[in-house]
């Protein structure tokens, strides 16, 4: 563990009062709404002088096969470029986008160029899972930094390799998504517990006035469309959407040992232990002294080393802590002892080993 100068940190998080609920479309997915990946290979020209070297075979294979399609007929050996870059480029289809609509992409070098910076990416078709073209993509690349070097140095800015061409795809195909008919909807929620679908189903279900949310398991919700809404299921998103739910967060103690970082959730509990700490000191000092024999005894001169070693132990203090001790009282009792971040780390350690510790113990 590595000791970083003002990166120790303790972050605690308690509540002194009642939990304030969260909006359940921060909370859900929607079975059947969500983005979809798409690739393409590509090529970047217009560089100065930092694309892709010789050594990039599949770039000079690409520039030749782009200009037989126009009609140049030229020869693979005597192509050698500079100002041309393979990339691949990637986007995300977001859900409901409709063709002729444009979305962001982002080129990355897969070769040995030095920089894309003042490229134009050519027009790269955009492909998702199924192999179909979903979108094409072309247009000037933004690095948002740079990149120069001469023979004694050289200075660089963000990464140069990478870039985006902002609204540079036009969408070509849709992705269907039916939702007027459908008469269930399935609501996964992010984060697995149970306690949280129980309560949002209890909250759907008195807002809509009938058993319509079934939970499934403790992730998911079965909702069943009432007659009401039916062909008007978007207006049912959005009014159970809103809808106020109080998540239920699971017991953690999150420690980052990079860092120093420690989290606390408020439902972390302790049983009864007694915390003792004091920390042990040595210093050792390290010195020499010349050793100079007498007048005519025939000896020479030699170097002796010198250690002084000093140990100084603190006195330890002992904290006990009762049955069911809450997060603020863990954190006082850590304070009066002394305790800091990276004490803190071994300390908890020590309070799970014991048995002690009511929450999972995660060391990121």
């Amino acid at each position: 563990m590595r000791g970083v100068v003002g990166a120790w940190i303790l972050v605690t998080f308690f509540f002194m009062a009642q939990a304030q609920g969260a909006r359940l479309k921060d909370l859900v997915n929607v079975d059947g709404v969500r983005s979809n990946q798409l690739v393409g290979y590509g090529l970047v020209v217009g560089l100065n002088g930092t694309g892709d070297g010789d050594q990039t075979k599949f770039t000079v294979q690409s520039v030749v096969n782009m200009l037989e399609r126009f009609g140049i007929k030229v020869d693979r050996q005597q192509v050698k470029l500079k100002n041309v870059a393979a990339v691949m480029v990637t986007a995300e289809l977001p859900p409901f986008v409709r063709q002729g609509q444009r979305i962001d992409v982002l080129v990355s070098s897969i070769g040995d160029a030095k920089s894309l910076q003042g490229g134009t990416l050519l027009m790269t078709p955009l492909r998702g899972p199924d192999g179909k073209v979903y979108a094409l993509a072309q247009g000037p690349v933004s690095i948002g930094g740079f990149a120069a070097s001469g023979a004694g140095g050289s200075v660089q800015k963000n990464h140069p390799t990478v870039g985006r061409v902002p609204s540079g795809a036009l969408v070509e195909r849709e992705v269907p998504v039916h939702f007027s008919n459908k008469g269930v909807l399935r609501l996964s929620f992010r984060e697995t517990d149970f306690t949280t679908v129980a309560r949002a189903s209890e909250v759907i279900n008195a807002f809509l006035g009938g058993p319509f949310a079934t939970p499934l398991d403790g992730r998911t919700i079965s909702l069943v469309v009432p007659s009401k809404y039916r062909h008007r299921v978007v207006q049912l998103l959005a009014d159970i959407g809103d809808l106020s739910v109080e998540p239920d967060v699971p017991a953690r103690v999150v420690i980052d040992e990079r860092t120093g970082t420690v989290v606390m959730g408020e439902n972390v509990r302790i049983s009864t232990v007694a915390i003792a700490h004091g920390n042990l000191s040595v210093q050792i000092k390290e010195g020499a002294a010349v050793s100079q024999p007498p007048p005519f005894s025939g000896g020479s001169t030699v170097v002796v080393p010198q250690t002084e070693i000093k140990a100084k132990e603190e006195k330890a203090r002992l904290v006990v802590l009762q049955e069911g001790a809450s997060v603020g009282e863990l954190v006082r009792a850590l304070n009066a002892v002394g305790a800091t971040p990276r004490d803190l780390i071994a300390i908890f350690q020590a309070i799970k080993a014991a048995g002690a510790l009511q929450a999972e113990l995660i060391i990121m």
